[in-house]
């Protein structure tokens, strides 16, 4: 019998978003995440692609009823992908684990750039400190590319439905995380060394 799992790397690390149970840690080797700028949405998209020697970090959890039709409608924008030999985890359960991921070619590129919401990626990282710890949480932004996108600071009025409160020390993180992030960046694209 087929128990299918699937890996978040994003919002569904976080436990306070979604029902789903049974969840534990797991490692995708030969992927990264990116923020996709699409015409699809008002924010770029959190995304995972290909790309050789990288590591991400995220979450394995059992489809609800071995019904992949929730999850499908949730992760609408995406894409299902069935995941192999890159995926690690301690869980015997899974006979088979997909993720979600956007192809560059779904959508049109915006003709400027969209902001990345704060509402969003405070959600991500919650889910990241909950679950891991500061250094795992670090990674995060290590291993994601496109920070070069605007910020948008909603957190006074969130536009992310799945919104959740941060505690002041959580909001502290991302607030430096993400300061040491950008200026890593603009270091990077001055040396001429981004990705």
């Amino acid at each position: 019998m087929t128990r299918p799992y699937f890996f978040g790397y994003g919002s569904l690390v976080n436990r306070k978003t979604h029902t789903f149970t049974d969840m534990s840690p797991a490692t995708l080797t030969g992927w990264r995440r990116v923020w996709r700028q699409t015409t699809y949405a008002p924010r770029p998209i959190l995304t995972i692609e290909p790309c050789a020697g990288v590591t991400v970090s995220g979450v394995i959890a059992h489809v609800p009823n071995d019904d992949w039709s929730t999850l499908d409608a949730r992760e609408h924008a995406y894409d299902r992908v069935a995941l192999g030999s890159g995926l690690s985890h301690a869980s015997t359960a899974p006979s088979m684990v997909a993720t979600y991921s956007i192809p560059t070619e779904k959508f049109p590129q915006p003709t400027k750039p969209r902001p990345i919401h704060l509402s969003y990626l405070d959600v991500v990282i919650q889910g990241y400190l909950t679950e891991f710890d500061e250094a795992t949480a670090m990674q995060f932004f290590a291993t994601t590319v496109g920070w070069d996108a605007p910020i948008k600071d909603d957190r006074h009025n969130p536009a992310y439905p799945r919104h959740q409160s941060l505690t002041k020390g959580e909001r502290a993180f991302v607030d430096k995380a993400l300061a040491e992030t950008r200026r890593r960046e603009a270091l990077s694209d001055a040396d001429g060394t981004s990705p």
